[in-house]
Formats: C-alpha cells, structure tokens, sequence
C-alpha cells in the first residue's frame, strides 16, 4: 500500500520539457501495475496537476477531459497545456496527453482566483464517519478507505454507492488530483449494482468496460489527508454505456467537488443472453 502511495506521488513529479511550440509541455511516469493499459484516474490526475503547473497563480474550478484510446503503461505521457485565456479572475487552458501511438486523453481545465461572496448548499446530511471495523480496500486507492456496502455483490441492488476515503498528509495543493484519480474508481461498478448476477468483478469476462469522458467541479479548497466522503449513484445503463455523477463532501458535510462520468460497458454474448433470461426489465429502477 505504501508503495503504490509513494508511486501515485511520483506521477505527480512531473517534469517540465522544452517547448516544441507555444505552451507548457510535461512528462509524467505511470503507475507501476502488473497491467499494460493506464488508469484513467492516473491521467485525470496529472491532466488537473499540469494545468496548475501551467497557471500557478490559479486553482482548478473544473475539468472535462475525454478518453481518445487506450494509454500503454511502458511509456511516458506527454502532456501539452495551452492557456487559451488568463485573466484577473479566470484561466481557460486545453491540455493533450500523448504517447507514441497518439493521443491518450484531451481536457478542457478552467481555473479560478477565490473570491469572498455567500455560501449556501442544499445536500442530503453526511452521517459520521464509519468505525475502523468498515474498513474495505480498493487495489487502486492506496490509502485508507471505509465503507458500509459491498460494491462486489451479485445481488441487485440500487445504483447508488459511497464510501469514505482519506490519504496520508500531504501537500493540499495535490487535493485536487488525488480526488480526481479516486473518482475515477468506482462508478461503472455503481451502475453494475442493479443487474442480478452481475458485478465490476467481471470486467473482461462477462464485460469489458472503458472510461470515454470524464468531468469534475471543485467548489472550495478542501485537504484529502481529512475525510471525504464520495457518494455517488448512476441513472442511466445504455446502449453499451453507462452514466454515473458523484459529490465528495467533508467530513462536516461540506461539498467540495462534484463529478460525472460516462463509460463503454459491452457485454458478452453470454451475459447478454442471461440477462434476457432474467428479464432486463427487472434491473430497471423506476
């Protein structure tokens, strides 16, 4: 676990390269899995990471980036930022994550100055943090993690799941990317939950499923070396896709991002044929 911490880090290390052409260009390493395709989480972190490298002056407010094709984890990305807009209050920058076979990755980053003004939010109330006994771990989270629900179960259940999270210290300016790279995690599994028979478990079995675009919203400065709570649910499986949107919130319930996502979930032939048997119409939640 301490590893794969120390190893999610130093993707954040990013390096600088000269200039090919306008903009600011980095290189990121990746994580070291026994795996050959990148951790979309992996990219939108350093995608919010390079665009504050890129207008330091500013802080993420949101990001949308889209998932061209598969990234190979035995070589570098390259990231390319351009700062379409850099004002007073706001920034706008493009950003292009490639490796040798093309791009990756593309994301649009706006940047924002904090400004005084009211508060208010209107969100379901955040119960206390679960005990130590609801600890759970995600292979990919390298911190701890509590939950009151199996994400792997087989029985149909609501496409609605939570769970609380918190990494060691660590530099808050980071916060924005390590909660980019935990919302990537866990919504396909989400949306899995009201299929009988079925969970994320069996992704390149009864399924195979891709991330295609990715967004989030940060709302205030926030740490994740405190609790965050992700709640998040999915409306919608279709058309060999499916959609998922997520709050985190702090421990005193402040909300502190928001994040949506839309990813492939193709079925098997055999999966497709069992779930008809099963009567589709049953996994659908009215």
């Amino acid at each position: 676990m301490a590893d794969l911490w120390n190893d999610v880090l130093a993707c954040l290390d990013m390096q600088p390269l000269p200039p090919d052409e306008p903009g600011h260009r980095f290189e990121g390493r990746n994580l070291q899995l026994d795996y050959h395709r990148l951790f979309g989480g992996q990219l939108l972190a350093q995608l919010v990471h390079a665009a504050q490298l890129a207008c330091p002056d500013k802080q993420p407010k949101s990001m949308h980036t889209v998932f061209a094709r598969e990234g190979k984890s035995g070589e570098p990305v390259r990231f390319q930022a351009a700062v379409e807009h850099d004002g007073r209050s706001f920034a706008v920058l493009t950003l292009c994550a490639q490796q040798s076979h093309g791009v990756v990755a593309t994301a649009t980053v706006s940047m924002h100055v904090g400004e005084e003004g009211p508060e208010r939010q209107r969100i379901a109330a955040v119960a206390p943090v679960l005990p130590p006994a609801q600890r759970v771990r995600y292979d990919l989270l390298p911190w701890e993690t509590r939950a009151a629900t199996d994400l792997n179960t087989t029985l149909a259940e609501p496409a609605e799941f939570e769970f609380w999270m918190r990494t060691p210290e660590v530099d808050p300016q980071l916060a924005p990317a390590l909660t980019a790279y935990a919302t990537d995690l866990n919504l396909i599994g989400t949306a899995l939950l009201p299929l009988p028979g079925f969970s994320q478990r069996g992704n390149g079995t009864d399924f195979v499923s891709a991330v295609t675009s990715h967004t989030l919203w940060f709302h205030r400065p926030f740490r994740t070396d405190g609790w965050l709570l992700l709640r998040q649910h999915s409306p919608l499986l279709a058309h060999g896709r499916c959609f998922g949107r997520g709050d985190v919130l702090a421990e005193d319930g402040t909300l502190v991002a928001s994040f949506a996502q839309e990813a492939l979930v193709r079925f098997a032939p055999a999966a497709l044929e069992q779930l008809s048997g099963d009567g589709v119409a049953a996994a659908v939640e009215r």
